[in-house]
């Protein structure tokens, strides 16, 4: 039986010759429809499992005592209202400030580089994604301008295998675990544009973010300092390079000793600010296996 005789047999169609052909040129065109609705169709991406595991809070609390560049905003909590209501039910509401670059926080390329993307606009896929941890805190604890060059990396690569295209390279210095001293984590307490000169914290060299940019294609790069350039640098030239290529920071990143060199999962979501150049951020890792203790 011919594939037309079938379709008009099921269909209770008469069969002729005429019906027969135009069964045929109708499975035809629903044929070349549905191939081209799957070719049209892009692949769907395999989702990463989150069954199992625990995850880690890369994030510093946003208060009072969170640290922010010497000539910015800190962060403000306002009290509208807290307590019992006439009611008789518990409510709570505040207002909050604060800079856009203090705290846990995201820089979008806008921030260093005109006609980059804003807030609003980075990428998710450059936001969730693996995470591989490079490593610098014996250096770091050696030199307080530590700048984190590209040996550093092809020494971590030689142990782990070359940084993949896309990928989200957080960089631990050691120095969350000062935060939130003001002094020890920047290198000075002082506030004000006086202050900036006296900041000393470790932070990438240009020579890595160019590298980065054009032979690692990363898709994110965060740090556990109060910057990606380090505390000295007065020409934020990794800032620069990074964001000219629309490559996201994080900045004020914690926990990082909580991670393994590869094989976790971040998902940092930043305040989706239309036009901003930045924002608080609220970063997390998700680690495969048996959970882990602690927060």
């Amino acid at each position: 039986m011919s594939l037309g005789h079938d379709w008009a047999r099921r269909s209770g169609v008469a069969v002729s010759a005429s019906n027969l052909r135009a069964g045929a040129r109708l499975l035809a065109v629903a044929g070349a429809i549905a191939l081209a609705g799957c070719a049209a169709k892009p692949p769907v991406p395999a989702p990463f499992a989150l069954a199992g595991g625990s995850f880690v809070d890369l994030t510093h609390d946003a208060d009072e005592d969170g640290i922010f560049w010497p000539t910015a905003a800190e962060f403000r909590l306002e009290e509208v209202a807290h307590g019992e209501t006439e009611g008789g039910w518990h409510y709570s509401a505040y207002n909050i400030f604060t800079a856009e670059h203090g705290g846990t926080h995201l820089d979008a390329p806008i921030h260093f580089a005109e006609g980059g993307q804003a807030t609003h606009e980075v990428s998710i896929s450059r936001l969730i994604g693996p995470v591989f941890v490079l490593d610098v805190t014996e250096q770091s604890a050696a030199d307080r301008d530590y700048l984190v060059s590209v040996d550093d990396l092809r020494a971590w690569e030689a142990e782990h295998g070359r940084l993949p295209d896309g990928a989200i390279l957080l960089v631990r210095t050691g120095f969350s675990r000062f935060w939130p001293d003001k002094a020890a984590y920047l290198g000075t307490a002082e506030r004000g544009a006086a202050a900036v000169p006296k900041l000393h914290f470790p932070g990438l060299s240009p020579e890595l973010a160019r590298f980065l940019v054009e032979e690692r294609s990363v898709g994110a790069v965060g740090i556990d300092t109060a910057s990606l350039d380090r505390g000295q640098s007065t020409d934020f030239m990794a800032h620069r390079i990074l964001a000219a290529a629309n490559v996201p920071g994080f900045e004020n990143v914690a926990q990082l000793d909580r991670l393994p060199a590869t094989g976790a999962t971040v998902i940092a979501l930043p305040m989706k600010i239309r036009g901003g150049s930045g924002g608080p951020l609220r970063i997390v890792a998700h680690l495969p296996g048996a959970p882990i203790r602690g927060r």
